[in-house]
């Protein structure tokens, strides 16, 4: 089984366009979306969901009304202002860690599970998808990472599947590193922009770390031929290969506007070529 993680040092590279071309060439496989602070890949695989579940991505504080003395010791040692004048725990603020419980001398504070997003596994026309929405202001973004990948492995085993597809998410931060870790290789889906490279280069550090191999695909190439050009050049003084540019597409946009993944959409010669990068990649 091998995990192949699609990756992006920033937002809008066309990141789960790719994603959605590697659902539709590749069989036997499980698929990952692992952009849970804004998931958007069932907008192009339509899944019917199967099984959801609850993820609880903390603690918060509750403040037991009958054994409270409103001593105000609670209110002192919180850091985020999360207890109010009436000795109410405000939701929002609350960050659950815990330490207003050890204080209270009448112990009234309990800890209870803070329901921060939900999982779901489904399945689609391209094989299972799992995937996840996180809550409205919700962190722990990297732990449900984590869980989302260890349930798409515990699925692939059961399937026999012989890939685990990962859209992950932008960026460098925690989501990222969850995603990255344990994975058979990076495709790097970037742009020709400053900011593309910039955030690229980040992007080769941090799998370096984890000892990631990376090939980089530069998308929309045309729209900057003299960057692409010179992002080319950066990159082989890297050691890193880019395996293949795909020109700016009208068609592209419809196939994102019409919700399907551009390898089924279309049938021309664009989509034969990714196809072809897609064979080189694997």
């Amino acid at each position: 089984m091998k995990q192949i993680l699609v990756i992006s040092g920033k937002g809008g590279t066309g990141k789960t366009f790719f994603t959605g071309c590697l659902a539709t060439a590749l069989h036997n496989k499980v698929l990952v979306d692992c952009d849970v602070d804004a998931a958007n890949l069932h907008l192009l695989l339509h899944p019917q969901i199967k099984q959801a579940h609850d993820f609880i991505g903390g603690k918060i504080a509750l403040i037991d009304k009958t054994k409270c003395i409103q001593c105000g010791v609670c209110k002192e040692v919180c850091k985020f202002d999360a207890i109010d004048n009436d000795f109410q725990v405000e939701e929002l603020s609350c960050e659950g860690c815990t330490i207003c419980s050890y204080v209270c001398p009448e112990k009234a504070i309990l800890l209870k599970d803070r329901v921060s997003g939900q999982y779901f596994v489904s399945e689609t026309k391209y094989g299972t998808l799992v995937h996840a929405q996180l809550g409205i202001a919700q962190e722990n973004s990297g732990k449900l990472v984590t869980k989302l990948r260890e349930l798409a492995k515990e699925i692939a085993q059961i399937e026999k599947a012989e890939y685990i597809v990962i859209d992950g998410p932008p960026g460098v931060g925690c989501p990222v590193m969850a995603s990255m870790t344990g994975v058979d290789l990076a495709i790097a889906v970037t742009e020709p922009t400053l900011s593309g490279m910039h955030d690229l280069k980040r992007l080769i550090e941090l799998a370096k770390h984890f000892k990631v191999p990376v090939k980089v695909v530069i998308n929309k190439y045309d729209l900057n031929d003299e960057m692409s050009s010179q992002m080319v050049k950066e990159l082989e003084h890297l050691g890193i290969e880019v395996c293949g540019k795909i020109p700016f597409s009208e068609e592209i946009l419809a196939s994102v506007k019409a919700c399907k993944p551009f390898l089924e959409f279309a049938k021309n010669s664009l989509a034969s070529e990714i196809a072809g990068l897609i064979d080189k990649i694997i």
